[in-house]
């Protein structure tokens, strides 16, 4: 049972654990898309408020999702998922209210 006498060395700050810590890499295409993620689902949600702006809310909800969805899969850090969530919903709710104030393409094609 040597294994529970042994210290661990201290850790650094930046690997120290804790829900937002990073691993202390860079990971660019990760941030791109966790930023478009929130720009794009705070924009949707925003939007959605208005009925006149149905297709900005559903569009940009759409392509929230769709880099969120993306962003989930590829990305490393627990700090990236939690943005990307939240981007996500944003997103998620916009879309649908833009969908049932008259949708993708309501109004214009027809």
């Amino acid at each position: 049972m040597a294994h529970t006498v042994r210290r661990d060395p201290p850790l650094s700050e930046a690997s120290r654990p804790g829900l937002l810590r990073t691993d202390g890499r860079a990971h660019p295409l990760q941030d791109a898309l966790l930023a478009a993620t929130l720009v794009l689902g705070g924009i949707a949600i925003i939007s959605s408020l208005f009925d006149g702006l149905h297709l900005l809310s559903s569009w940009t909800g759409l392509l929230g999702i769709l880099t969120g969805a993306y962003g989930q899969f590829v990305s490393v850090t627990t700090r990236e998922r939690f943005g990307l969530i939240l981007g996500l919903g944003a997103s998620a709710v916009g879309f649908y209210i833009g969908m049932a104030h008259g949708g993708l393409f309501g109004g214009v094609l027809g």
